[in-house]
């Protein structure tokens, strides 16, 4: 749905903002869909070797200004379509502005940390998408409205709308156009469903989905 609301034509160019397993299933369908170049962000490690697998650009934020990276592998016109799947979660703790959302959330000023998704205003070519189907859940600042309607910008977004894509990314599946299993990294108990979540939350072990078998 991150992709398909993004409008992919052939030879696009897509940014996706979060490698966990929602970011890396937009990577793949966005290649699906035509995409020539997927970049995924992120800053944890191993979730970047699993985009760099399935063919995605990594870009570590931590490592690098995003901004200026993106305007580098874009030759400065910047991603066609942007895809925010780290949503709330997000942050950047080298950012001044995260500090800023930080400080408005103690205060319960404010709920989210909305990093990527300014990034991905500032950063989309003119007439672009911003996909968002990272969560979000409440008040936000310093969103930059005037770039989006400056630069004529789309922004999609919702909840995923599970049994429309149910069938056709089965057929997908059926077909070997598209392999879910690469994100499962690891198989636990129904009685380790704690240590799942507490490895998974705390970016441990290269936790990036686990199978509970009762």
């Amino acid at each position: 749905m991150g992709a398909e609301m993004c409008n992919i034509k052939p030879g696009d160019v897509i940014a996706v903002w979060g490698a966990g397993p929602v970011g890396l299933f937009a990577i793949m369908s966005a290649y699906l869909l035509g995409a020539s170049k997927v970049i995924a962000i992120d800053r944890v490690t191993y979730r970047l070797d699993l985009a760099r697998n399935i063919g995605a650009t990594p870009v570590n934020f931590e490592e690098t200004a995003v901004l200026e990276e993106l305007a580098d592998l874009t030759a400065g016109r910047g991603p066609d379509h942007c895809i925010d799947a780290a949503g709330m979660e997000d942050r950047n703790d080298f950012a001044p502005v995260d500090a800023y959302d930080h400080v408005k959330q103690v205060m319960w000023l404010e709920n989210e940390r909305p990093h990527a998704i300014r990034e991905a205003a500032l950063s989309c070519r003119n007439g672009g998408t911003i996909s968002i189907v990272g969560v979000y859940g409440g008040l936000m600042d310093k969103f930059p409205i005037g770039a989006i309607m400056n630069r004529s910008l789309t922004i999609k977004t919702g909840q995923c709308h599970v049994h429309r894509y149910m069938r056709p990314l089965l057929d997908r599946i059926r077909n070997g156009d598209i392999d879910p299993t690469i994100i499962v990294t690891h198989h636990l108990g129904l009685d380790q469903a704690p240590h799942g979540y507490e490895i998974f939350k705390h970016k441990q072990d290269g936790c990036t989905k686990v199978i509970l078998t009762p």
